[in-house]
């Protein structure tokens, strides 16, 4: 990718750069298949680190109470409309116990609600409050345009790459 240096990835640039033909600074010595893999690791792991502390900002812009987790639970709400908490937890990958509490206090801050499920009686489904969603994409709306300032030197269709390849493997990576 062209504009892969704006986006901020350590070392992403230096395959194939003259100084011994590493890969990030990986050995030579190593196969061309583990050093790409240990490439993507690396990469992964900085770009997780990174999200992470973005999403904590950004849901305690949402609310100063928030944890980061809330985030991305605020992202699948609006996506995806009102579910089960079980839902959720399997689409987290995390436990019943866990989301029940990050539902709990969402729900005591008015973000979130719960109504009953129609397809059945004992269940509920949660969704966001109109406060809930009207904080949410005021804060996403934001963090959009930062996306726009950190990729402006991209072409479009980079971007667009990059969110096929990320889409293709958080899908492999379910379940």
């Amino acid at each position: 990718m062209a504009g892969a240096g704006a986006a901020g990835t350590a070392g992403a640039g230096t395959a194939g750069a003259a100084g011994g033909g590493s890969l990030g600074g990986l050995s030579s010595e190593r196969a061309p298949a583990e050093r790409e893999f240990l490439a993507l690791e690396r990469e992964l792991a900085v770009f997780l680190r990174r999200a992470r502390a973005q999403s904590g900002e950004m849901a305690r812009e949402v609310h100063p109470e928030l944890e980061s987790s809330a985030y991305g639970l605020f992202v699948r709400l609006d996506d995806a409309g009102p579910q089960r908490a079980t839902e959720l937890s399997a689409y987290f990958g995390v436990g019943k116990a866990t989301m029940s509490r990050q539902l709990r206090a969402l729900e005591q801050l008015g973000l979130v609600a719960r109504d009953p499920d129609p397809a059945d009686g004992r269940a509920s489904l949660v969704r966001l409050t109109d406060e809930g969603r009207d904080r949410f994409r005021h804060v996403r709306d934001a963090r959009r345009e930062r996306y726009v300032r950190k990729l402006a030197d991209w072409d479009r269709a980079e971007v667009a790459e990059l969110a096929r390849l990320l889409h293709h493997f958080n899908q492999r990576s379910e379940g």
